[in-house]
């Protein structure tokens, strides 16, 4: 039976053409030892790590490689912005790669429709020996702090010491020295866990830097089966915890869009309510007359683009390892549109006899990589039935009500009328 096409390589072709944020995993090396951390204990979808260096040479290479399709005719947007990015292990752990790979782009890379602009996740153990590179070429910077002492307690060095007090002093320092910069470019974010919740996360990062954090949960897939355990002891849920803060609707409605009740809503006025569009191309298309892919996976490369230390070219930092759609070559770039949309159908396939009788099929959010037996018989426990979804349209319809003045914000704000 020959397989539905979904999508084709010139859906992968287009959206490298358009891509919106090239991510560097510049090191899997780090100078501290989080419980949590996504490549630590607890996780098996990730490669050995072995405090290695990701090459500029090759870096290099895959940016020379993309910069003919952003200058290709296939490259819609007029001072489109594209986002460099730098993530770990620890990125300021291999700081010439960050230095080199910014100045490639300002004194090599000749897109003059495109602007490029730079972001970095940090731990800001090494923050006070960088931070003026970092403010003159206004790097997006985002902190990983899980809030005070005992909050942070699982974000430890080497020695299982609490890093809290290291991380504070650069921050305090870069705050003080560059205050203007700090408000625009600079954001936290918290891990959720049973040392923290997000009230006091909250409190603290508004007491302290005026910032309002965003608050991650652990991610739960890829567990080890001998650590799930102690996992799930560890794990807390965002909603639940907002829920038992003695505020929690003043804190909700200034975190707004860092909150799942805010998120929820603003999908379901996305996809239901008849009268937002995502952009004004929309409006040349009949929506009822679009064909929905299943599931809510992102196409590959529409979002960003990840690449690991050793090379590996994935769609999203989230995702395994093993799930690699292409790599960096000593000889070029090794990425193939026709093969990775047939790796796409396939998975697609899987999913479509689930996915075509949920009733919440237009607003599925749920990533095809992190479900479980993809490559074997991968079951969503997202699915909604009848009866789930009339639960879901009425939680959605109950919150407007209680929180009406927000609509014309979101409407406003975020979505497109």
């Amino acid at each position: 039976m020959k397989q539905e096409k979904y999508i084709t390589s010139d859906h992968v072709v287009d959206a490298l053409a358009n891509l919106p944020q090239l991510v560097f995993e510049v090191t899997d090396a780090c100078n501290l030892h989080c419980k949590y951390c996504a490549y630590g204990e607890f996780y098996e979808d990730y490669d050995c790590r072995e405090n290695q260096m990701l090459s500029t040479e090759d870096a290099i290479r895959l940016i020379d490689y993309l910069a003919v399709f952003w200058n290709s005719n296939l490259s819609k947007s007029s001072r489109k912005n594209i986002t460099i990015s730098f993530y770990g292990g620890e990125p300021l752990l291999n700081f010439s790669f960050i230095e080199t790979i910014v100045h490639h782009i300002i004194n090599e890379i000749d897109c003059p429709h495109l602007r490029f602009s730079y972001s970095m996740t940090t731990n800001a153990i090494f923050l006070y020996k960088y931070m003026d590179f970092l403010v003159q070429h206004r790097f997006q910077l985002l902190i990983s702090l899980d809030g005070n002492e005992e909050n942070t307690s699982y974000r430890v060095d080497h020695y299982g010491v609490n890093a809290y007090d290291r991380i504070v002093i650069n921050v305090d320092k870069l705050k003080t020295a560059y205050p203007d910069y700090f408000r625009d470019y600079v954001n936290f974010n918290a891990v959720l866990h049973n040392r923290n919740s997000v009230g006091n996360i909250y409190c603290f990062f508004k007491e302290r830097y005026d910032k309002i954090p965003r608050i991650g949960e652990l991610n739960g897939t890829g567990i080890r089966y001998d650590k799930q355990e102690e996992f799930w002891q560890m794990y807390r849920n965002t909603q639940e915890s907002l829920h038992q803060a003695e505020h929690y609707e003043e804190i909700e409605r200034d975190m707004f869009l860092n909150t799942p009740s805010y998120k929820s809503l603003i999908l379901f006025l996305h996809r239901y309510s008849g009268f937002v569009y995502q952009d004004y191309t929309d409006l040349l298309f009949d929506k009822q007359s679009l064909k929905y892919i299943p599931t809510g996976t992102c196409l590959p490369f529409t979002k960003k683009m990840y690449v690991t230390v050793n090379g590996k070219i994935l769609p999203c930092e989230r995702i395994g390892h093993q799930f690699a759609l292409g790599r960096i070559t000593d000889t070029g770039i090794d990425l193939d549109p026709e093969l990775i949309a047939s790796r796409y159908n396939d998975y697609y396939a899987k999913m479509e006899s689930q996915c075509v009788h949920c009733k919440n099929r237009q607003a599925c959010i749920q990533c095809i990589f992190n479900l479980e037996g993809i490559d074997d018989k991968p079951v969503c426990h997202g699915y909604m039935n009848e009866s789930d979804f009339k639960h879901y349209v009425n939680q959605q319809m109950r919150f407007l009500e209680q929180h009406s003045e927000v609509y014309q914000e979101i409407m406003e704000k975020v979505l497109t009328l």
